[in-house]
């Protein structure tokens, strides 16, 4: 609860002192598409916000809370990676997206949520919260408890997943708090967030997610979605050791969240003295000679 109420007193002190948009190094500020968006580094220090208090809904940034409380009950060992959860009908009919789950099977934790952080399914997490807390509803008033205890002073939750709800909110200063809750104190929660695959009967289930190769060092990265909401992001990165956490909300596509976190992720970088932020320079290359003739058949990559 201590470090829970620090992390929330370093953080609101840090955007008190931030302005509601942030410039960017050369003076002009950078040009996003977001409604919403923060950036911090290590330490809590804002490196660029636009309104960060601005009320959103989640989508399946949702999803955060239910891997921390996961997470919270596999290291108290209250329940284990590889035991089996019986899926009910009420989680098998959840909307999509969604694994497909049937009601009455047995499917691993583990499985379930490497299916909420990596496929971001719906079902997924509502079997997760049956299974955690007897009901989905008992689940829900945990999730709003802990984010009580986190500081998470302007976020409602009203399901386990995401999906639409008047009652759900929150902001992008109040992501940033739990993304950066959830890896601190449950660091192996980066490896299913920084998942591109699993398996699950036999389907491989994939995310392609450019973030993750360029500017890299994305090691965990949440998605979602709602017509409502409009496409959001909640990342956490390293570089050189250290730690950046990003929040992009209400972003009009898929694309250009992933432009905005981009740019946001490579300003941070440079602020901090770790990129240059021009590509390095390249080899000259050798002289060109003259054709050469050659028997050889050539073949093209169709």
């Amino acid at each position: 609860m201590r470090r829970a109420l620090a992390f929330a007193v370093t953080l609101w002190v840090a955007l008190a002192a931030a302005p509601v948009w942030a410039a960017a190094a050369n003076g002009g500020g950078l040009a996003l598409s977001a409604g919403s968006v923060l950036l911090l580094d290590a330490d809590g220090k804002v490196l660029f916000a636009k309104n960060p208090s601005e009320d959103h809904a989640p989508a399946s940034l949702t999803k955060l809370m239910t891997l921390y409380l996961a997470y919270e009950d596999l290291e108290a060992g209250r329940v284990e990676w590889e035991e089996g959860v019986s899926v009910s009908r009420r989680a098998a009919d959840t909307p999509r997206y969604r694994m497909g789950l049937r009601a009455g099977e047995t499917v691993p934790l583990g499985t379930l949520l490497e299916g909420v952080a990596i496929a971001s399914a719906n079902d997924a997490a509502a079997a997760v919260a049956e299974h955690l807390a007897g009901s989905e509803e008992a689940f829900v008033h945990r999730m709003n408890d802990k984010a009580q205890g986190m500081g998470l002073a302007a976020t409602r939750f009203a399901n386990p997943h995401g999906l639409p709800d008047p009652l759900q909110r929150t902001t992008a200063q109040d992501m940033a708090s739990l993304i950066g809750h959830l890896v601190t104190d449950y660091p192996a929660s980066r490896t299913i967030l920084g998942g591109k695959t699993f398996v699950f009967r036999g389907r491989v289930y994939a995310r392609r997610i450019p973030l993750f190769d360029h500017p890299g060092g994305v090691q965990a990265l949440k998605t979602g979605f709602t017509n409502e909401a409009g496409y959001n992001l909640a990342i956490a990165a390293w570089r050189a050791g250290q730690r950046f956490l990003l929040i992009v909300l209400g972003s009009q596509t898929r694309s250009l969240s992933f432009r905005d976190a981009r740019k946001l992720l490579q300003y941070g970088f440079i602020a901090n003295g770790l990129d240059i932020g021009d590509d390095p320079p390249r080899r000259p290359a050798p002289p060109r000679r003259g054709p050469r003739r050659s028997n050889a058949s050539v073949r093209s990559a169709g």
